[in-house]
């Protein structure tokens, strides 16, 4: 309703036009993986225009009948055959030209996966492949700022909660978990002192069972103690790592 001295709101043809154009929403994958003591990123060929052939992260529109978090979890399930994952929503990607094709902005998710359970079935049958984290092919859009983006919130997520387990096999050693964190980080870490923090956070689960692959004598086996750690964390436990 207008006052007597109000003026009607007025479109201009430009705002016209910008009401009918589409503005799509989208989300990408960034799912790393750790196998032979190297931390890993899933990439896939792009199939589409623009830049078909390239080097891309795997991603999808949202459809309008599902959450955010399950096109997540779709996209990675059509694309690895994966399901129930650990996922995290990363940032939101949003520049008028970021991509040539649409008037787009993505959503940002990671995931991390057990590359031993899946290395060959994602390789051979999704057409997907590993690289090294320092040694990456360029990507193609923003996808190489997303994987920077993503690598920083895994180390900060992994100085204070014990993500990391989610790269594991189900059993490992602690020579094992010092490898991946060393992976994350790019650093040594002093073998005593992490052993040492690591098994104060009373998370780990020691098993009867050595690994003797790397010695005669062996390492023990441990396993993640889920619900010890989901208990220490509603008790407001600090699970900073180093």
């Amino acid at each position: 309703m207008h006052t007597k001295n109000s003026q009607p709101e007025v479109f201009e043809p430009t705002d016209l036009y910008q009401i009918r154009e589409k503005m799509y929403v989208a989300t990408d994958c960034i799912i790393f993986g750790f196998h032979e003591g190297k931390l890993k990123l899933l990439v896939f060929e792009r199939q589409v225009e623009p830049f078909k052939g390239s080097w891309s992260l795997v991603g999808s529109f949202v459809r309008l009948d599902e959450d955010l978090e399950l096109a997540g979890q779709r996209v990675l399930e059509e694309a690895t055959g994966l399901k129930e994952v650990f996922m995290q929503q990363l940032k939101t990607y949003g520049k008028q030209d970021r991509d040539p094709g649409y008037r787009c902005i993505s959503v940002a998710q990671y995931a991390l996966i057990r590359v031993e359970d899946y290395i060959d079935k994602l390789e051979k049958h999704y057409g997907a492949r590993w690289f090294e984290i320092d040694d990456l092919p360029e990507l193609v859009l923003d996808h190489d700022q997303m994987v920077q983006d993503a690598l920083e919130q895994l180390r900060h997520n992994a100085r204070h909660r014990p993500i990391g387990f989610e790269l594991l096999p189900e059993k490992f050693t602690i020579p094992q978990l010092q490898n991946l964190y060393e992976a994350i980080y790019q650093k040594p870490l002093d073998a005593r002192n992490f052993r040492k923090k690591v098994l104060s956070l009373n998370v780990l689960e020691k098993l009867e069972e050595k690994d003797k692959s790397g010695s005669k004598r062996g390492a023990f086996l441990h396993k993640f103690n889920k619900e010890n750690y989901l208990q220490l964390l509603e008790a407001g436990y600090n699970f900073e790592i180093f």
